[in-house]
């Protein structure tokens, strides 16, 4: 990659991403562009900006994304009830696509034929930037430090700082032991004790929420509007997606919410032990598949169940970007049409309980599926026929075997 001028870095301003940029001037030659996504990561981001300047950089990108990541990549993944592996809500996964297409977009403004992002050869990032680099830009070239270089421990990162007039942030205090990632749908932990699948979380590694322990004695209630499978108000007040997030977080979070701890299968081919909190992603899971209990078809409802694992996986290994994932996002879209309605629940102390679901486009009918007279609505004697014709290939089967 030696006719590599520019290089749009994923940047994040802290020590690995600031070595990163001081060796791809070093072993590239080339000019960098620095770029900074704020995804609702909890933290202030402009700072950034002062320690790129201070690493010779002269564009600099640093942009508040808040509200397309949750409009344009959750509320759709959530359309689809996705979930991998029965338990992770994808909060890491589902801000790669949209990183990936900003760092090649801004490539294309600023004339860099090259992107670089700071994810290790260990782990699922490299290989969702760089799919979704390649889908939407498949010209473009991609270095990965973390696969080329030798310093592959904190030690040699800070010595490295140390030789070449690096300024690291020296927090005051205890140093977390984990490695974190955080965005509006979620924080997760790493690393420490966590390589242990064995060995229980710390209490105080939690960030978002109180222990169910702690939680209030006494549930909360919440109402949340849903307009074409999408959340669009809370308690009646109609609110933009990324702020039903962070109101969701704040909520969940102090009723001991969307606390996980998995051991997951990478597509890399390793199992890794990870810990999640998704306080409001874990009530938006619960209030949708309410919300469609009343307003899907069976059948249509079966089948978004059936393909959800494929589509969870697509967006877990770096497909977001892939045609067969449109093509699935189209068929979950078409079914979102009629769920509509408003859904009532309980929280309490690390549950989310449903409180009730109404809908004007409720197909659940009461004369129908009343325990009480139904007046004719429903025929009861014409299950018996249905019953038959469906036993009809067991009792054949059966009868053989006799």
């Amino acid at each position: 990659m030696a006719d590599i001028n520019k290089v749009v870095l994923a940047y994040s301003g802290g020590l690995d991403t600031s070595v990163i940029v001081k060796w791809l001037q070093d072993v590239y030659h080339c000019e960098v562009v620095t770029y900074t996504a704020d995804l609702g990561q909890g933290k202030e981001v402009e700072p950034a900006r002062a320690k790129a300047e201070a690493l010779g950089i002269k564009e600099i990108f640093i942009e508040d994304v808040r509200e397309e990541f949750v409009r344009d990549f959750v509320f759709p993944m959530f359309r689809a009830n996705t979930i991998y592996e029965g338990e992770y809500l994808l909060g890491t996964s589902i801000a790669r696509p949209l990183i990936a297409k900003r760092l090649v977009e801004v490539a294309a403004e600023t004339g860099a034929n090259a992107i670089s992002h700071g994810a290790t050869g260990k782990g699922n990032d490299q290989v969702r930037f760089e799919l979704g680099a390649y889908a939407l830009s498949p010209g473009i070239q991609i270095i990965a430090p973390w696969r080329e270089w030798d310093l592959n421990s904190r030690e040699k990162l800070m010595e490295y700082c140390a030789q070449h007039n690096i300024a690291v942030d020296h927090d005051k205090g205890k140093k977390s032991p984990y490695s974190m990632d955080a965005n509006l749908l979620h924080i997760s932990y790493e690393g420490g004790i966590l390589e242990d699948p064995a060995a229980e979380p710390e209490e105080d590694m939690w960030l978002w929420s109180v222990s169910p322990e702690n939680a209030p004695d006494e549930p909360s209630y919440i109402e949340i509007d849903f307009v074409k499978g999408d959340a669009v108000a809370l308690d009646g007040e109609q609110m933009s997606a990324a702020t039903i997030l962070e109101t969701l977080n704040k909520i969940g979070g102090a009723n001991g919410i969307g606390r996980v701890d998995i051991v997951e299968n990478r597509y890399v081919g390793m199992k890794a032990r990870g810990c999640y909190e998704t306080p409001g992603g874990t009530i938006l899971l619960k209030a949708h598949r309410a919300i469609e209990s009343i307003t899907l078809d069976r059948e249509a409802a079966h089948l978004k169940d059936e393909l959800m694992p494929r589509y969870a996986s697509l967006i877990y290994n770096g497909y977001w970007w892939s045609p067969e994932r449109e093509a699935l996002q189209a068929l979950i879209d078409n079914t979102q049409q009629s769920v509509n309605g408003k859904v009532r629940l309980k929280l309490y102390k690390g549950n989310v309980i449903v409180a009730g679901r109404e809908s004007k486009d409720s197909l659940f009918d009461e004369s129908i599926a009343t325990f009480e007279d139904d007046a004719g609505a429903y025929d009861q004697a014409d299950a018996a026929g249905f019953i038959k014709l469906n036993a009809l290939r067991l009792r054949t089967l059966a009868a053989k075997r006799k």
